[in-house]
Parts: C-alpha cells; structure tokens; sequence
C-alpha cells in the first residue's frame, strides 16, 4: 500500500466513522434498524455538492446537510411512531423515497466538485505544506473529536439518559415520564445528522456527488461499530464511540489489504463480496472473544 493508498483510506475511514456513530445511535442507544442510512448519506452528500457548485458557502452547504440528513430520521421516526409502521418498514420506505429527493436536488444522476472550493480550501489551506498528503487528516481528525466530545456530553446530559432508557426499555421509559416518541424522533434525526455529514465529506473529498453513492451504507455502519465494540473496551459511552470510529478506520484498511494483497484474484467489483465477508467475520468476532476469553 502506497502512500496515496494510505491516506485516501484513512481518509475514508474518519468519514465513514461519523457513519459508524449514527449507526450506533440508530441500533445500539435506541435499538431501531435505521435502513434511512442509505438515503441520508447521499442525501449530505447531494445536498452539500449542489449548493457548493451554486455559490453557496461550504461550511453552510454543510449545515444545510447535515439538517436534511435529520428531517429524514424525523420522517423515518414519525413513520414508526405515529404510523405504527415496524421500524425495518419506515427506514426502508424513507431510502427509497430519498432517491428521489436526491436526483431533485441535484437534477442529474451525479454532480462533480472538480475546481469547486470545498471546506478543506476555505479553512485548512495552510495545513497543506506542513502536513504534506495528510493535510486532509488533521482537520477531519480535529472534527470527529469535538463531535466525539460533544456526544459524549450530551449522551451523559437528562436528555441523553431518557434517550439511552428509552432503547434499553421503552415500556419502563414510560412509566418513569419519558416521551419516547419524542427520545425516538431526537435520535433518529442525531443519527442521519451525523451520516449526512458524513456524506457531506466525502462528497468534498470525492470530488462528486452521486445518487447511487449510498448503496451498502448501513453495512459499513454495521460493520464499523461491531468491529469497534470487539477489539476494544466499550463500558463507557466515549470509549463506545471512540471504539465505532476505530472500527471504521479498521473496516477500511482491511478492504484496502484484501483488494491489494488478492493481486489479480481481487479486483476492484469484489468490493461487495470483500465487504459482505468482512461483515459476516465482524458478526462472529463477539462470540470468538467470549469464547477465548473464556478459555483464558
């Protein structure tokens, strides 16, 4: 693996890290398969590169973003709650109705960003000739730690307990005064916030934006926070979601070995396949830990 390789892969791992923390959101704190995922992530994305090749700001652009991206978990929230939809249906319903509304929003099938100011130019410019090819990292490393930090406080606030009892047990959340349609609707719109943005990035990062660009979201999300959750300690909500970012580094590095080390075996339409079996070892990695831990 060459250095472009290395940091292009790195790069795609601190993106799809802000991924890995909605699913977390989504299946882990509230325990709701969020399937919205696939749709919010090209919907960041569509959204930030339309108003970026419209003259509007990039930081705005992104903001725009990342509130689109929580309409859509409020759509999928309101689905499940008021509807009485299951929770797989809403999301479902809400991805495929997001492919639409992307196509609406950039009015082409993709938009390229080639020559556009992103926020890496705005911003961090002068990161480039002391960081060299890693001047991208350092401020997507700087974002997922305040956004870490804030999570962290907000999960440990009034409010990010209610939400936390509110996925533990909705019946006894209830009975203890908990709105958990309202805690329902406020994750769901945090989680496709976070893969907005996260869509929103790698659409600066890309160059462009496209409608297709979603498809297998939600299982890199997957794959990230299980991997997450089994190479590192998760008894506290930081190290929880430290550990999903990781995973989501990790998730993208193994991809890059598999695709590099497989030669000519591998090529570059395996990805799915690569991916679907990284995914099935990520699902046996908890119960291999046990089991080991066990025998130690």
């Amino acid at each position: 693996m060459n250095m472009i390789q290395l940091v292009g892969t790195l790069e795609l791992g601190l993106i799809y890290g802000f991924v890995a923390i909605g699913v977390y959101l989504s299946l882990r704190v509230l325990d709701f398969p969020d399937l919205s995922v696939d749709g919010s992530f090209p919907l960041g994305a569509a959204t930030c590169a339309a108003l970026i090749v419209a003259g509007v700001h990039p930081l705005i652009a992104t903001i725009v973003a990342m509130i689109l991206g929580g309409l859509a978990g409020l759509i999928t929230a309101w689905l499940s709650t008021h509807l009485k939809f299951m929770n797989l249906l809403s999301g479902i319903l809400v991805m495929t109705a997001l492919y639409s509304v992307n196509l609406r929003i950039m009015g082409r099938p993709n938009i390229p960003l080639l020559g556009e100011k992103t926020i890496f130019e705005e911003f961090f410019v002068s990161f480039k000739a002391p960081f060299g090819p890693f001047w991208r990292v350092l401020p997507m490393l700087i974002l997922v730690g305040i956004l870490t930090y804030i999570l962290n406080c907000f999960l440990k606030t009034n409010i990010g307990l209610a939400l936390r009892a509110t996925g533990n047990n909705a019946r006894m959340a209830r009975a203890q005064g908990i709105n958990d349609k309202i805690m329902v609707s406020l994750g769901l719109c945090l989680a496709n916030s976070f893969v907005a943005l996260g869509g929103a990035i790698f659409a600066k990062v890309s160059g462009y934006a496209d409608v297709s660009m979603g498809v297998g979201t939600i299982i890199v999300g997957l794959a990230a926070v299980i991997i997450g959750e089994a190479i590192l300690p998760t008894n506290k909500i930081s190290r929880t979601i430290i550990a999903c970012i990781a995973g989501a580094i990790l998730y993208r590095f193994v991809i890059a070995a598999a695709l590099n080390i497989g030669g000519s075996f591998l090529q570059a339409a395996d990805l799915n396949l690569v991916t679907a079996v990284l995914v099935g070892v990520a699902m046996l990695l908890p119960d291999l830990k046990k089991q080991f831990g066990s025998k130690v």
